[in-house]
């Protein structure tokens, strides 16, 4: 039920960190992850499962709601929505924002913000892992 919500410009990395957390999660070939901008969300089977949604070529964000997305939502799952900004108001309030932005040719900068108590748990168990 863990909602991550990406954004950034087009290019930025949001389908290379579905890839990374794919391949955290045991998928058994990360590189299968791909953009689902034509099919609208693809699913990937590891230790737990990942619904990977992209709202980018969503003409209105209503569109979004036809996906069923609360289903997903409130799941065991995790979804990754990429272009989540375009459809903010129909995210649930707890989950894990983070906006990749360019800094150059190889180099992104992160911001994450956890919104609601499963997500900032989520943020503080990552926060200790990386400092470990």
């Amino acid at each position: 039920g863990a909602v991550v919500a990406l954004a950034g410009p087009l290019g930025a990395g949001k389908t290379f960190l579905t890839r990374a957390i794919a391949e955290g999660l045991g998928i058994a070939d990360p590189r299968v992850v791909t953009s689902p901008t034509f099919v609208l969300i693809q699913e990937y089977v590891g230790r737990l499962t990942i619904y990977h949604f992209d709202t980018y070529r969503l003409t209105k964000p209503d569109q979004f709601v036809e996906l069923g997305p609360e289903e997903y939502f409130e799941g065991d799952g995790i979804c990754v929505i990429e272009w989540a900004d375009r459809v903010t108001q129909y995210l649930p309030t707890d989950r894990l924002e983070i906006e990749i932005n360019y800094q150059g040719p190889t180099a992104r900068t992160l911001a994450l913000r956890a919104i609601g108590g499963r997500a900032k748990c989520v943020l503080t168990r990552f926060e200790e892992r990386s400092r470990a």
